[in-house]
C-alpha cells in the first residue's frame, strides 16, 4: 500500500510499531481476551521498528466494507478518508470473537476470522471479524491502547533529540532482554485524575471515599479501600501507581455531615484516565451522579481528543444504586458544565460495563453489602483521617502507598492479611500480606502463616495457579504419584500444562521440597523469561555466583535483570541450593507479578533492584571499555570490579543494608505521592 500523504506515512510507520506491540502488552490491553495479534511478530522486530507483513491486500471486500461502514457510522468520518493498514487472519476463542467470554451467549468454539486495523490521519481503530464479515466487532480496549501508545510516542519524539544508530542498537538489545519488565512499568503508570464538579448549587465541600476492585483472572477481587478524600468542589486530585488496566475504581460521595450523596464506578484504561463526577443542584435529595471519563494519555486532567468519552448516570435510592442506560429520566440541565454541556440520550459505557458477566448498565445493587471491608462500612473520618485535597489541583496520591497503609482495615471481610507468626518487622511481611490480600495465599487454621516452613512442589503448584493465568503450552498428563483424589491434583496438572514445573518421567513428587534455584527456574520457564546477554556480568551481583548450576544460570540472569530476585538474609548471596521457605517463595512470586504489571512494587532491602542492577552492568561494561582503551594502566585492574550493593527501601519494617560492600541508595518510597491519612 502506498500513499503520497506525508502525514499519513509518518502516522502509518508508527502503527506497525505500536499495533504489533499489543502482543507484548496484551495483559494490559483487555480484561477479557488476548488482542489476537499474530504471535509470529517478535519483540526484536517491534523494538527495531521493522516493517511487518500484512495481509491487508488480501482482506475480503465484505469484511473491509463492514469495518469501514461501522467506523463511519460511529464517527461520521467518510469512508474515503479511512484506510485499512493491517489485516491478519486470526482464530478467535469463542463466537463473541474473544471479546466477551464471560457472557453466557458466547459459545466456546474456535471461530476463524480477521483482525483489522484502520487508520486516518489522526486515529486508529482495531476490529475483530468472523470469516465472512457478517460479524464485525470494535475492539475498544485494543484501540485505546494503540492510540495512547501512539500519542505517547509522538510526545516523546518531541521531547528527545535524534540518537545515533549505535545508541538505537544498544537500546533495542536491552529492551529485547527486559520486554516483560516494560509491561510492569506500563502497569504501574496506570492511574487516574478525579474531579468533583457541581455546575449549580451551594455545596462547598464533599468527601470522596475511594476504593477499587482489582481485575484478577476472569473476575474481580473484593473491593479494597483507598482512603477518604475531602474535596473543595470543582477541584481535582491525581492518583498514581498501583492499579492496572481493567481495574474498576469505586467512589462513594458524602457531604461534610457524612450524609451519603451518590455512587459511581469507572474502569481504568491502559493509559491514564481522566474522571469527572458531576453532582446535582441538591445532592442530598436528588442523589444522581453523572460520570464523564476517558483516556488522558498526557495526564493533563482532560479527556484526549479523538478518543471515546464515557458518559453515564448513576442514581441512588435507599442505599441501592442503579446504573442508568439513558438520561431520559434525568433533569440533565443540572449536570451540564462548560466542558460537558452535551448530555447524550443513550449512556455511553465501557464495553465491560454494558456486556458480559460483570456488566453494570441497567443493574441495581446494594452499595453497602455485608462483605465490604471494615473501612468501607463506617462513617468517613471514624477509622482514618481525611486526606485533604489542595486548592491548586496539584494533589497527588500514591495508590500503592494507600493500599499498604490501609491494608488491615481495607480488604474485604474475611480476608486474613495479618498472621500471628509474622511480626511487623519480618523481612517478608508486606509480600506475605499483599499476596494474602490478593487471595493467592492464605494461612493455617491456627492463624499462623509458618513463613520459615519448607515448601513442597504441590504447595508451590497451588500458589502458581492462583497467581498466574496463562495459555497452556503442553498437554496435562497423569502422574503416577498424584491420584485424582489428591488435594492439589488440578493445580499440579494446570501448573505443568502452563509450563511452570518440569518433571522426570511420569512422577511429580508432590511432597518433595524445592531449592531456591528450582523455584527461580520454574518462574522463568513458566513466563518464558530469557536472557541473551552476558550471564557472567549480570550474575556478578551475587557473591556465590560460582555455585549457580550452568542449567539455571540464564534463567536466574533473566529474573535478576527484571528485579525479581529476593535474597534473605544477605541480598548479595543467592543460596541457589538452599531449600526454599514459604516466605521466600511468597516474595519471589510477588516480585514476578510486579514484572508482569499485575501488582505495585514493594520496596525491600533484600531485593535485587532491576534499575540498580542495570547501572552496575553499565559500570561493568564501562570498566571493560576502559581496560581496552588504556592497556598501560595495569595497576588499576584490581580495583575495576563490580561494586555490589543492597537495596534500601521502606515498607518492611527495617532500614539500612547488610554489612560488607553494601551501600544504601534509596530515599522514601513516597516519590511525590502524598502520605495518606493515618488510621486512627
Amino acid at each position: 500500500m502506498k500513499s503520497n500523504h506525508p502525514r499519513y506515512l509518518t502516522h502509518f510507520s508508527k502503527i506497525f510499531l505500536v499495533a504489533t506491540s499489543l502482543t507484548i502488552f496484551s495483559p494490559l490491553v483487555s480484561a477479557h481476551a488476548d488482542p489476537g495479534v499474530s504471535p509470529k511478530v517478535t519483540p526484536t522486530q517491534i523494538l527495531a521498528d521493522e516493517s511487518l507483513s500484512s495481509e491487508a491486500d488480501n482482506l475480503p471486500e465484505p469484511i473491509k466494507v463492514a469495518v469501514l461502514q461501522d467506523i463511519s457510522q460511529r464517527t461520521g468520518i467518510e469512508i474515503a478518508n479511512l484506510r485499512v493498514i493491517q489485516a491478519q487472519q486470526q482464530s478467535w476463542s469463542n463466537t463473541c470473537l474473544g471479546l466477551t467470554v464471560e457472557d453466557s451467549s458466547c459459545t466456546q468454539a474456535e471461530v476463524p476470522g480477521w483482525q483489522v486495523i484502520v487508520l486516518n490521519d489522526q486515529q486508529v481503530w482495531v476490529y475483530r471479524t468472523d470469516e465472512s464479515g457478517a460479524v464485525a466487532k470494535f475492539d475498544q480496549d485494543a484501540t485505546q491502547f494503540v492510540n495512547a501508545m501512539i500519542q505517547g510516542q509522538e510526545t516523546a519524539s518531541r521531547q528527545t533529540t535524534s540518537r545515533t544508530v549505535e545508541q538505537r542498537t544498544t537500546t533495542v538489545q536491552r529492551n529485547t532482554q527486559v520486554v516483560a519488565s516494560n509491561s510492569s512499568i506500563k502497569g504501574k503508570k496506570t492511574g487516574f485524575s478525579l474531579a468533583i464538579l457541581q455546575p449549580v448549587g451551594n455545596f462547598s465541600d464533599v468527601i470522596a471515599r475511594v476504593s477499587f476492585k482489582a481485575k484478577r483472572h476472569q473476575g474481580f477481587l473484593p473491593e479494597r479501600f483507598l482512603g477518604d478524600y475531602k474535596y473543595k468542589l470543582n477541584r481535582k486530585a491525581k492518583f498514581t501507581k498501583g492499579l492496572k488496566a481493567g481495574d474498576r475504581v469505586v467512589v462513594r460521595l458524602y457531604d461534610i455531615q457524612n450524609r451519603f450523596l451518590g455512587y459511581s464506578e469507572f474502569e481504568l484504561s491502559s493509559a491514564h484516565t481522566a474522571v469527572n463526577l458531576i453532582l446535582s443542584e441538591n445532592p442530598t435529595e436528588y442523589q444522581v451522579v453523572r460520570t464523564v471519563c476517558g483516556v488522558d494519555a498526557d495526564q493533563d486532567g482532560t479527556i484526549d481528543a479523538n478518543t471515546t468519552t464515557y458518559d453515564y448516570f448513576t442514581q441512588v435510592s435507599n442505599e441501592r444504586v442503579t446504573f442508568l442506560s439513558s438520561s431520559q429520566t434525568i433533569n440533565v440541565s443540572q449536570f451540564q458544565t462548560e466542558s460537558f454541556s452535551t448530555v447524550a440520550t443513550t449512556s455511553v459505557y465501557p464495553t465491560s460495563f454494558s456486556t458480559g458477566k460483570f456488566a453494570l448498565m441497567r443493574q441495581t445493587m446494594n452499595v453497602f453489602s455485608y462483605n465490604l471491608a471494615e473501612a468501607l462500612k463506617v462513617e468517613p473520618g471514624r477509622l482514618v483521617e481525611f486526606n485533604e485535597v489542595g486548592d491548586d489541583d496539584n494533589s497527588i496520591y500514591d495508590i500503592g502507598q494507600m493500599m499498604m497503609t490501609y491494608r488491615e482495615i481495607g480488604v474485604g471481610n474475611g480476608i486474613q492479611v495479618k498472621f500471628a507468626d509474622v511480626a511487623d518487622n519480618h523481612w517478608a511481611k508486606d509480600f506475605i500480606s499483599e499476596l494474602a490480600a490478593l487471595q493467592i495465599i492464605q494461612g493455617f487454621p491456627d492463624g499462623n502463616f509458618r513463613p520459615d516452613q519448607q515448601l513442597t512442589r504441590a504447595q508451590f503448584a497451588a500458589m502458581l495457579t492462583q497467581a498466574f493465568t496463562k495459555a497452556k503450552v503442553r498437554n496435562a498428563i497423569s502422574f503416577r504419584d498424584v491420584s485424582t483424589r489428591y488435594w492439589a491434583y488440578n493445580a499440579i496438572r494446570d501448573t505443568y500444562a502452563m509450563g511452570f514445573l518440569g518433571v522426570s518421567g511420569n512422577t511429580f513428587k508432590p511432597s518433595q521440597s524445592l531449592s531456591r534455584s528450582e523455584v527461580l527456574l520454574a518462574l522463568a520457564q513458566g513466563l518464558n523469561y530469557s536472557f541473551s546477554g552476558s550471564t557472567q556480568t549480570i550474575l556478578a551481583v551475587y557473591r556465590d555466583a560460582a555455585s549457580i548450576r550452568s542449567d539455571v544460570r540464564n534463567a536466574i540472569a533473566a529474573l535478576t535483570e527484571r528485579g525479581i530476585v529476593v535474597n534473605y538474609p544477605n541480598v548479595q548471596t543467592l543460596n541457589p541450593d538452599k531449600v526454599a521457605t514459604r516466605a521466600e517463595v511468597t516474595a519471589l512470586i510477588y516480585k514476578t507479578l510486579v514484572s508482569t504489571g499485575e501488582v505495585v512494587d514493594i520496596s525491600s532491602q533484600y531485593a535485587i533492584d532491576s534499575i540498580q542492577q542495570r547501572a552496575e552492568v553499565d559500570k561493568f561494561n564501562q570498566t571493560d571499555n576502559d581496560d581496552d582503551d588504556d592497556d598501560d594502566d595495569d595497576d588499576d585492574d584490581d580495583d575495576k570490579k563490580v561494586r555490589r550493593h543492597c537495596n534500601q527501601g521502606i515498607g518492611n519494617g527495617s532500614e539500612g543494608c547488610d554489612p560488607g560492600n553494601s551501600r544504601p541508595h534509596g530515599n522514601s518510597n513516597d516519590e511525590n505521592g502524598r502520605t495518606p491519612g493515618r488510621p486512627r
